[in-house]
């Protein structure tokens, strides 16, 4: 859980620190705007009562980053814990969630939670992405390299480093990969999360924060590769060679895997643009 002394605005329910309780008079409040909660003379977030309650949601959180109330590294709650906080629903808690990972204050992992960034891998991303939009000939070409000078490394720490829970992700990835079917942002975003969970079991935060500084470029590379007949296929078997490899702490053979893997990327990110468009029209 959080430190509470990182969370000074945030109501815990944990003993001896401040429990947020509000009357039924304030549950039933129709006026637009806040209504500010006070216990035990604490300051607590206020409960949100206008149209657009993500938005409020942000501002608070921000507020409390701002002032230093929230560090880098802090862990926010999770989604019901925040949303009984708020008081809302668990929707308008994920619509902020998604505000703030675009504003690159904060990044969520799968099966770990969201933390609160530094905005410096923002930063990262949005000039990688400029980068490759304004040399997009070349930009995935130079993509390929990157991936292939990272990646096996990568793989090759996490083999060495992995944790269980950080396998188990991967092995959660690998299910959703064979299961979506026809649903390229089911396949992709589990994808995503199989490399990301291999970044995190290298454990060394540089490599992370570089490998999800170019998080949107692999989005759009999947894209892509997703509409290439047979793509997601054999992308699957590179998957559970390298998530095998892991599995048995086989540095050498994940090194090698992921090799190969983006070697069949790379092939077929460059397959004919009619090949793709014909795939997409049949998955419609």
């Amino acid at each position: 859980m959080l430190p509470s002394e990182s969370f000074t605005n945030f109501p815990q329910t944990h003993a001896g620190a401040v429990d947020m309780r509000y009357s039924n008079q304030t549950k039933a409040s129709t006026s637009v705007g806040f209504s500010t909660i006070r216990a035990g003379g604490g300051r607590l977030y206020k409960l949100v009562r206008t149209s657009r309650l993500y938005e409020q949601i942000v501002q608070q959180i921000e507020e409390t980053i701002v002032k230093g109330e929230l560090k880098p590294g802090d862990q926010l709650p999770a989604e019901r814990d925040l949303a009984q906080r708020f008081g809302v629903s668990r929707t308008a808690v994920r619509e902020a969630v998604k505000a703030l990972r675009e504003k690159g204050l904060v990044e969520a992992y799968s099966g770990r939670g969201t933390f609160i960034t530094d905005g410096t891998t923002q930063a990262v991303r949005q000039s990688l992405d400029l980068m490759v939009k304004i040399g997009q000939s070349e930009g995935s070409a130079h993509l390929a390299e990157v991936r292939a000078i990272l990646e096996p490394e990568i793989a090759a720490l996490a083999a060495s480093r992995i944790q269980e829970s950080e396998v188990a992700t991967m092995r959660e990835a690998v299910a959703v990969m064979d299961k979506a079917g026809h649903d390229p942002d089911a396949y992709i975003e589990a994808d995503l999360d199989f490399h990301l969970a291999l970044a995190e079991g290298a454990a060394n935060p540089l490599i992370l924060s570089l490998l999800d500084s170019i998080v949107g470029l692999l989005r759009e590379q999947r894209i892509r590769i997703f509409r290439v007949p047979g793509g997601p296929e054999r992308g699957q078997i590179y998957h559970k060679r390298i998530l095998e490899a892991v599995e048995h702490h086989d540095a050498e053979k994940a090194r090698a895997a992921m090799k190969a893997h983006l070697e069949q990327v790379r092939e077929d990110s460059q397959a004919p643009a009619a090949k793709r468009t014909s795939t997409k029209q049949n998955t419609n």
